[in-house]
């Protein structure tokens, strides 16, 4: 990573600048069988699509406050990235500008996203909540082309959220820490909690790729690495 990447859009521009055809993520899920691979032009759209959500469709800018109360996914991905190249602060709870949740139990904000991880990106199914907005219905109307926000420098102790230039030196201290070498292709078994800075941001400050597994079926595990040609398995 160059130590001129002082942002998490940054950080992500540089990833996708790496190769945008590869794929980028790759998304398991053997519990329905689902498999999502993403290049990282395909993700790059879903992400430049939220930042213009937030910005031109909400009217939020930097220092503003995303809750991202969503498990490791290629769409949280997106919703992650997306509030990070508008500038956003990003926590996992707590009062917010903008709320997004994968269940309608959630609160803390008045304008509220519900992600019903629907296979191959489709909007939920049935009725959306009352008070609630289907990400993926919402998000497609907007553009896929976004230039990234400065962000707000310096860390708030009062709610322990950091910023973005030191999310980007912890996600790469991160990376050396998991042996994650530049340019590797790794695969997540998700059946452990993972934090956003080992399933997401510690791989992109390498410029890495994603194999993320969700309910694996642990024989299935080595086979699947050696198909996706993983080189590093966590």
């Amino acid at each position: 990573m160059s130590a001129n990447v002082r942002s998490v859009a940054a950080l992500w521009a540089s990833a996708v600048g790496a190769d945008p055809t590869r794929p980028l993520l790759t998304w398991y899920d053997d519990a329905t069988g689902e498999r999502v691979e993403l290049s990282g032009v395909t993700l790059d759209n879903w992400v430049a699509k939220t930042a213009n959500l937030l910005v031109d469709g909400l009217g939020l800018s930097t220092g503003d406050r995303a809750t991202v109360a969503l498990p490791p996914h290629w769409q949280s991905a997106a919703v992650l990235l997306g509030c990070w190249n508008a500038g956003l602060t990003v926590g996992s709870a707590g009062a917010a500008d903008v709320l997004f949740a994968s269940t309608p139990d959630a609160s803390g904000a008045t304008d509220r996203y519900l992600l019903g991880f629907a296979p191959m990106g489709l909007p939920m199914r049935g009725a959306v909540p009352e008070g609630w907005l289907d990400y993926v219905a919402e998000v497609r109307t907007f553009g896929d082309r976004f230039t990234p926000m400065t962000p707000v420098d310096g860390s708030d102790p009062a709610t322990d959220e950091d910023d973005h230039a030191t999310l980007v030196t912890r996600a790469t201290s991160r990376a050396a820490e998991l042996g994650i070498k530049p340019g590797s292709r790794v695969l997540l078994d998700l059946s452990t909690d993972r934090p956003v800075l080992d399933w997401l941001l510690a791989p992109l400050s390498v410029a890495a790729t994603l194999v993320l597994c969700a309910n694996p079926d642990p024989g299935a595990l080595p086979r699947r690495a050696e198909s996706e040609r993983a080189d590093t398995v966590l």
